[in-house]
């Protein structure tokens, strides 16, 4: 099931939960609430990777290739399944391009709606999968906030995130 955050946003895009169980970017569950979070890689190391790709691409006369995730061991992709797994929404809020007006964001789940402050959706993890598979119970997702705050409850099946 996909998630659509649309409103007060640049471009209105979509989640697809069920791909991110081999996306770099996830998290474990539990090292997302004790506040262990993967090293972002900074610009200027983006730019010499990708400079470097193009030099290789170049010198050696190859067609340059679209970019594909890195190639899981059998190894990791078992290891990959056995934990449940967060996603930071930082990443998919960023693209979405909020606009500087908009203020809190209605999460439309199972039982209704939720609002939130803005800043707490980018700070924001979704839970997407419970020992590697999707969310059970009210999925697809659940949102748990950065400081951990609702990790006894959170908020549980996701349909759509709106930004007002």
């Amino acid at each position: 099931m996909i998630i659509p955050i649309t409103g007060r946003v640049t471009f209105p895009i979509t989640l697809d939960p069920s791909v991110w169980i081999f996306d770099d970017r996830k998290i474990l569950l539990d090292d997302a609430l004790k506040g262990v979070e993967k090293k972002e890689e900074s610009k200027e190391e983006k730019l010499k990777r990708t400079v470097k790709g193009y030099d290789k691409d170049w010198y050696h006369h190859e067609h340059i290739k679209p970019p594909v995730n890195k190639s899981l061991s059998k190894k990791e992709r078992k290891e990959a399944l056995k934990y449940s797994w967060v996603m930071p929404l930082h990443h998919f809020i960023e693209h979405a391009e909020v606009k500087e007006d908009a203020t809190h964001a209605e999460l439309v789940t199972d039982d209704g709606q939720t609002t939130i402050p803005v800043h707490m959706l980018k700070e924001s993890y979704l839970l997407f999968a419970v020992d590697g598979k999707p969310v059970p119970e009210k999925g697809p997702v659940h949102l748990y906030y950065k400081d951990g705050s609702n990790k006894e409850q959170p908020i549980q099946g996701i349909k759509k995130i709106i930004i007002k």
